[in-house]
């Protein structure tokens, strides 16, 4: 149990790492001052909230490792991040994309994980989901300002939706470790969450004037550590300063 909570904690928390990685990426490039700042502020929270799972996953783990050990020192196939994530910023309708597709799965997943048994696990659940629901009310309203914008905005928001669909159902797929964790009261059981998270996302769109992508055939593998191109970059500039200055503390 003590090894599959352990990599429990790293899926939840790995998803949160790699996107605020992209979100801190956008700083000082977003489309206006004001947005710049909040995404830049989505990435802190993300962080925050990361540090938060490294440090207990630190603990769970028993050994030397530190939580700054466990964020930068893995490799590439020891990540348990969805695929969504690692997108990269191909543009401003792209990002707010990706951060909408996951705040709604995001918000959903802490709202049952405030209910674990795993009395650490729901007090960061209960800390974060304040961050979270600012997080979703964000990229909901640049979804529908987008959407229902100009005829431009409409355009590329419609197709960020659509190529970042093939993402969304491996939001519920569930591990070994996610199995046992839900079956000791301390996981949630993501698959209850699919229908609930569809319906949500398909309001949104219907209201920034979206069609629902339809797509038969979903994208899958971050979870089981297999990623596509994009994360093996994120995460040379990701590690780099902690690779090439080895146990520098600020």
């Amino acid at each position: 149990m003590k090894n599959n909570l352990y990599k429990y904690i790293l899926g939840i928390a790995d998803n949160s790492l790699i996107l605020g990685q992209r979100m801190g990426e956008l700083c000082g490039h977003g489309p206006s001052l004001e947005t710049d700042i909040a995404c830049t502020n989505l990435s802190l929270d993300l962080f925050g909230q990361v540090r938060s799972y490294y440090q207990y996953a630190a603990k769970i783990a028993g050994d030397d490792r530190t939580e700054d050990d466990i964020a930068m020192l893995r490799k590439e196939r020891d990540y348990l991040n969805v695929l969504l994530v690692e997108q990269p910023n191909r543009d401003f309708a792209y990002v707010i994309g990706r951060q909408f597709l996951f705040d709604v799965y995001h918000h959903l997943f802490l709202m049952e994980l405030q209910k674990s048994k795993d009395l650490t696990l729901a007090a960061i659940a209960n800390k974060s989901i304040k961050e979270v629901s600012y997080h979703l009310r964000f990229s909901t309203d640049w979804v529908k300002r987008l959407g229902d914008g100009t005829e431009e905005s409409h355009t590329r928001m419609q197709e960020a939706i659509d190529q970042l669909w093939t993402y969304t159902d491996e939001l519920f797929h569930q591990t070994e470790a996610d199995k046992e964790m839900v079956s000791e009261g301390i996981g949630v059981d993501v698959t209850k969450l699919k229908e609930e998270y569809y319906n949500k996302v398909a309001e949104v769109l219907a209201e920034a004037t979206l069609q629902v992508p339809d797509l038969k055939y979903f994208q899958k593998g971050g979870k089981q550590g297999i990623h596509t191109e994009h994360l093996g970059y994120l995460l040379a500039e990701l590690q780099y300063m902690q690779r090439a200055y080895p146990n520098m503390e600020w």
